[in-house]
C-alpha cells in the first residue's frame, strides 16, 4: 500500500511540479517585460515579508501531520477527529494573527520601500492583497492539507493545486499583457485560491465521512508544535532572508528583482526534485511509527542512493546551462544587467548543499525530532542571517548566498552525523562516501565545458543543448556507482521493476 500511495504521489506531484515550474517561468517574464525589473522586484519583495507571517503557524502543520500518523495507521478515528479539531482552532487563531501582521505591513512597508514605479497608497493596498492569500490558506485550506499529507494523499493536494496554479498564472498572463493595473491584477488573481479550497473540501468530506471538526479538541497532540516551530523558522530563513537583507540593506528593488531571476530557475530545479520525495516523509513516517527498523534502513538507503545519484545529474547539468539560460531569458531587459556567472555559480553551489541534506532532513521531519534538532536548526539559520547581513553592504547577492552556503554547510555536517545516530542505526561513512562521489562527478561532468561554449539562440536550442547535457551526466554518474555501488544499483532496479509492475 506504501508502494501504491508512493506512485500516487510522485505521479501526480511531477505533473504538478512541472506546471508550476512553467508557471513561475512565465510569470517574472510577464513582469519584467510588462512591468519592469522594479516592478518584479517590489513584487516578490513583498512577498517573502509576508511568507515570514507564516511564523505564526509556529510548526502546527508539522505537529499535527507527525501526531496524525498513528492513529491513521491505527484507524482511530475518535483520535483523528481530536487532532483535526485541535488543529482547525490553531488555524483560526493563526490566521488572524497573519492577517493583523498583514495589515500593518501594508502601512509601515511604504514609508521605508521608496519607489517612483507606484505610489506609497497602492503599494499598501498591494501588500494587503497579496496578503490575503496566506489569510485563506489558514482560514481554508490548511486543515485538510494536514490530514491528507499525513495519510500519504499528497497527490490530492497536487491536483487541486494543479487547478489553482493554472487558473491563476492565465488571469496573469492575459491581464499583464493587457498592463492592467498591478494591483487591480494581484487581485483579481486572488480569487483562483477557492478552486482549490473547493476540491479539497469535497474530496475530505467524501474520503472522510467519520470528521468531525467540532469533537473535544486533543491539544495535547500537538505539543511538538513549537518544536517544529524552528524547522519552519530554518525553512523561511533560508528562503526569504536574502530578499529580506537585499531590500533592507541595498534598498535597491532592481537587485531584488535580479535575485528572484536566478533564485527562479533553483526553485524550477527543486520543485522537479520535490517530485521524487513527495509523500515519503509520511510513508518513512509510518514505517517509523511501525517501528520497522529493517525496513526504515534497507528502504533510507536505497532512497539515499538513488537521490544522490539525482541531485549530482541535476546540479551538474545547471552549473553547466544556468548563465545560457539567463541570457535567453532576459534578453531584450535592459533596465539592469543580468549576466552574473559568479552569481549563478553561487546560487547552483546554494541549492547543490541544501539538497545533500534532503534524505537526513526528511527523516527528522518523519520521527517527529523537532526539539532534538533546535539548537542545530538555530545556528544554521544565525549563520545565513549574520553572515548574509555582515558581507550585503560590500558584496551585494554574492555576500547573502556565502551566508546560505556556509550555513548549509554545517547543517549538512550536522544531520551527516545526527540521523545515523538516532534514527536509522547506519554508519554515516556510507553517506559520507555518496557525497564525496556527487563532488567527483561533477567536477568531471563539468571539466569539458570550460572548454566548450554554448551560446542558444532560444529556449528550444538551449532545451537541446541542457537534455544533452543531462544525458552525459547521466552516463558518467551511472558509471561511478556502478563501479562502487554495484549491489545497491541491482537492489533499487529491483524495487522499480516491482514498482512498475503493480
Amino acid at each position: 500500500m506504501r508502494t501504491k500511495k508512493f506512485f500516487y504521489n510522485s505521479a501526480t506531484t511531477a505533473f504538478y511540479q512541472i506546471i508550476v515550474m512553467i508557471a513561475g517561468f512565465i510569470t517574472p517574464r510577464i513582469m519584467l517585460k510588462y512591468y519592469g525589473s522594479e516592478i518584479n522586484g517590489l513584487v516578490s519583495s513583498i512577498t517573502q515579508f509576508i511568507a515570514y507571517f507564516n511564523l505564526v503557524e509556529a510548526g502546527l502543520s508539522g505537529a499535527a501531520i507527525y501526531a496524525l500518523y498513528k492513529p491513521l495507521a491505527d484507524s482511530d478515528n475518535s483520535k483523528i477527529n481530536s487532532i483535526v479539531s485541535a488543529a482547525k482552532i490553531f488555524y483560526t487563531k493563526s490566521g488572524y494573527m497573519f492577517l493583523s501582521l498583514t495589515i500593518g505591513l501594508a502601512v509601515f512597508y511604504p514609508l521605508y520601500v521608496k519607489t517612483d514605479a507606484i505610489t506609497p497608497v497602492s503599494m499598501g493596498i498591494l501588500v494587503v492583497v497579496l496578503g490575503i492569500n496566506g489569510v485563506l490558506e489558514f482560514f481554508t485550506l490548511a486543515k485538510y492539507r494536514v490530514l491528507l499529507s499525513a495519510d500519504q494523499k499528497t497527490y490530492v493536494i497536487s491536483l487541486a493545486s494543479l487547478v489553482h496554479i493554472f487558473i491563476n498564472t492565465l488571469i496573469i498572463v492575459i491581464l499583464g499583457t493587457m498592463q492592467v493595473n498591478i494591483v487591480a491584477l494581484r487581485t483579481i488573481a486572488l480569487l483562483s485560491i477557492f478552486t482549490r479550497t473547493f476540491i479539497l473540501m469535497v474530496y475530505t468530506g467524501k474520503k472522510y465521512k467519520f470528521l468531525d471538526y467540532t469533537v473535544e479538541p486533543d491539544y495535547s497532540s500537538l505539543d511538538k508544535r513549537w518544536d517544529a516551530l524552528y524547522l519552519q523558522i530554518l525553512g523561511m530563513v533560508h528562503k526569504g532572508s536574502p530578499v529580506v537583507i537585499l531590500t533592507l540593506i541595498l534598498k535597491d528593488l532592481k537587485i531584488v528583482s535580479i535575485y528572484v531571476v536566478f533564485s527562479m530557475v533553483i526553485e524550477g530545479i527543486n520543485g522537479i526534485l520535490s517530485i521524487f520525495i513527495s509523500g515519503l516523509s509520511a510513508s518513512f513516517g509510518d514505517v517509523i511509527a511501525r517501528k520497522e527498523t529493517r525496513v526504515l534502513q534497507k528502504a533510507y538507503s536505497e532512497f539515499e542512493y538513488v537521490y544522490y545519484g539525482l541531485i549530482t545529474t541535476v546540479y551538474a547539468t545547471a552549473f553547466i546551462t544556468i548563465m545560457p539560460f539567463i541570457r535567453v531569458y532576459t534578453k531584450g531587459i535592459t533596465d539592469i544587467n543580468y549576466d552574473l556567472p559568479v552569481i549563478g555559480f553561487l546560487f547552483v553551489l546554494n541549492g547543490l548543499l541544501y539538497n545533500l541534506k534532503t534524505p537526513q532532513g526528511m527523516l527528522v521531519i518523519s520521527a517527529g525530532l523537532f526539539k532534538e534538532t533546535k539548537i542545530q536548526t538555530t545556528i544554521q539559520g544565525a549563520i545565513a542571517v549574520m553572515v548574509g547581513i555582515i558581507l550585503a553592504p560590500t558584496l551585494g547577492i554574492a555576500g547573502v548566498l556565502i551566508g546560505s552556503i556556509l550555513s548549509n554547510i554545517y547543517r549538512d555536517i550536522d544531520l551527516l552525523f545526527f540521523i545515523p545516530k538516532n534514527v536509522t542505526n547506519l554508519s554515516y561513512k556510507s553517506t559520507l562516501k555518496r557525497i564525496l562521489r556527487i563532488g567527483i562527478s561533477i567536477i568531471l561532468i563539468c571539466i569539458p565545458f570550460l572548454f566548450i561554449t554554448i551560446e542558444p539562440t532560444g529556449y528550444i536550442d538551449w532545451a537541446v543543448n541542457a537534455m544533452l547535457i543531462s544525458v552525459y551526466s547521466v552516463f558518467i554518474v551511472v558509471f561511478i556507482n556502478l563501479v562502487f555501488e554495484k549491489e545497491m544499483m541491482k537492489s533499487v532496479l529491483m524495487r522499480s521493476i516491482k514498482i512498475l509492475k503493480k
